[in-house]
């Protein structure tokens, strides 16, 4: 994985600009001995600012920025001349990324829409001048404010895959060969388990030119809650999927202890995920008959949408787009 190109956990040090001091200063001009104080306020220091770009699709620009610095405000000058504001430092992130305090765990906010721009650490105030504090007791102030010193802090960055539907499975479902049969998405595909090592998209076209867009998702194993296998490193992209899919091979010993054992993982990282749409789609049933399929209807979970399919035949995969579609739309 040190040479893959998708990057969805990034963290900095991230440090705005301190605010430019006030100025101390009196005006001075011939024939006005005595003028009062005309000292200017200092710049602002500049904000680190995380902005939503459609064009960026994983956090790889930024793997390598272990410190974002942002220029600091200038001060303060005579005759009432603001500093000029320190130039803010502005980060494009891919749509879904979640902004954390390294340091205590804490969700600031997630950047959802194309151009959205949030602070991430803003930039110190900068300091009042001497102008500002003139009274009718105190007409010549000699005392200005210094700016405000910037912000530092550790700051990590995580990508949630926004994705219509999410492929749920275990190493060697078929979810790859799904995504590659009915997408342009060309994802690794192999006969053996933890092929998919990074979350795939793919755009799937649809009836009269509408089109829905499926992530294929790393398998889950057994205790991926806890860390196991890939561990909850790709669980987090399933939180953004409208639809979950769960895919179950036809060869698999039981096919609804297997959707059990998916559907508690889910719910040990994130209770809510079970709120989720959810369909079940029972793949590689190129060597079963109409009767067989019958027949393993019988240990299918209840209340659950299913479909049988085969990737490699297209064996019903219009069915199952059917399906997603209708599943899209009620959600």
């Amino acid at each position: 994985m040190a040479d893959s190109n998708f990057i969805d956990y990034v963290k900095f040090c991230s440090r705005s600009g301190a605010g430019g001091a006030g100025s101390l200063h009196f005006r001075r001009e011939k024939h006005v001995p005595k003028g009062g104080p005309d000292g200017g306020d200092g710049g602002r220091g500049g904000h680190i600012i995380l902005r939503g770009n459609t064009q960026h699709w994983t956090l790889l620009h930024l793997k390598y920025k272990k410190h974002v610095i942002a220029e600091s405000g200038k001060g303060g000058e005579g005759g009432r001349r603001k500093g000029a504001d320190g130039k803010d430092m502005i980060l494009d992130v891919p749509l879904g990324t979640v902004a954390k305090n390294a340091e205590t765990g804490e969700k600031l906010f997630e950047i959802t829409e194309d151009g959205q721009e949030i602070i991430l650490t803003k930039g110190g105030r900068g300091g009042l001048g001497n102008e500002n504090f003139k009274t009718s007791t105190n007409q010549a102030p000699h005392y200005a404010q210094p700016g405000e010193p910037g912000i530092e802090e550790w700051i990590i960055l995580e990508l949630k895959l926004l994705a219509d539907v999410g492929l749920v499975g275990f190493p060697n479902a078929g979810k790859s060969t799904l995504l590659s049969a009915i997408s342009a998405a060309k994802p690794e595909i192999g006969d053996y388990p933890f092929t998919t090592l990074v979350p795939n998209l793919g755009v799937v076209s649809y009836r009269d030119d509408k089109s829905f867009v499926m992530a294929d998702i790393p398998g889950i194993i057994e205790g991926a809650s806890e860390g196991k296998g890939l561990g909850i490193r790709f669980l987090r992209h399933i939180e953004r999927n409208s639809i979950l899919l769960f895919m179950i091979p036809a060869d698999a010993p039981s096919i609804k202890e297997q959707y059990d054992i998916l559907l508690g993982e889910l719910e040990k990282y994130n209770p809510e995920l079970l709120d989720k749409q959810r369909l079940l789609a029972v793949s590689k049933v190129d060597m079963l008959d109409e009767d067989l399929m019958k027949e393993m209807e019988a240990d299918l979970p209840a209340n659950i949408p299913f479909v049988f399919i085969s990737s490699v035949s297209q064996y019903n995969l219009d069915k199952l787009k059917d399906l997603i579609w209708q599943a899209i739309h009620k959600a």
